[in-house]
């Protein structure tokens, strides 16, 4: 199974990149920083079909299992992550465009979350698990890491 880790977090190298380090050997696979990535909000019109969304959505769909990586940010992934999935709109939207969307049906995903807690909370899982499901994805996994809180280092 090829394996994708894509992951968002304000730190490109604080404990999230930490999680998909230690993850990543075990799956064998490559890792994407969303962050490095130009992905604007989604808009009715799609007048921003020019970022780095559509790329990076297509490159995604030659791996058979995708896992997001999002530290919890008050119960929720981060502002890129989120607005990643929402522009995964644009495919729903565009006749054009769904063939290359229902790619993702049977694929697999898994999430990799981190916070001081134990667990992520219910609602933070339940975002990523019932959108990927919405689009045919077969949930593969939920890992969660806990860390200790660090302050502003």
């Amino acid at each position: 199974m090829k394996s994708v880790i894509l992951y968002s977090s304000s730190k490109k190298y604080g404990n999230t990149a930490h999680s998909v380090q230690t993850l990543a050997p075990e799956l064998q696979a490559d890792c994407i920083y969303l962050d490095d990535y130009e992905i604007n909000d989604y808009c009715y019109n799609h007048t921003n079909s020019d970022d780095g969304f559509r790329t990076l959505f297509r490159r995604l769909l030659n791996y058979d299992h995708i896992v997001f990586a999002s530290p919890v940010y008050w119960y929720a992934m981060t502002p890129r992550m989120k607005a990643f999935f929402d522009r995964i709109t644009e495919f729903m939207d565009d006749e054009a465009l769904q063939p290359e969307l229902r790619k993702l049906r049977n694929k697999r995903f898994s999430i990799l979350s981190n916070s001081i807690k134990g667990a992520a909370p219910k609602c933070f899982i339940e975002v990523f698990q019932r959108t990927c499901e919405y689009l045919g994805m077969i949930c593969h996994s939920q890992i969660h890491h806990q860390y200790p809180f660090e302050g502003d280092k």
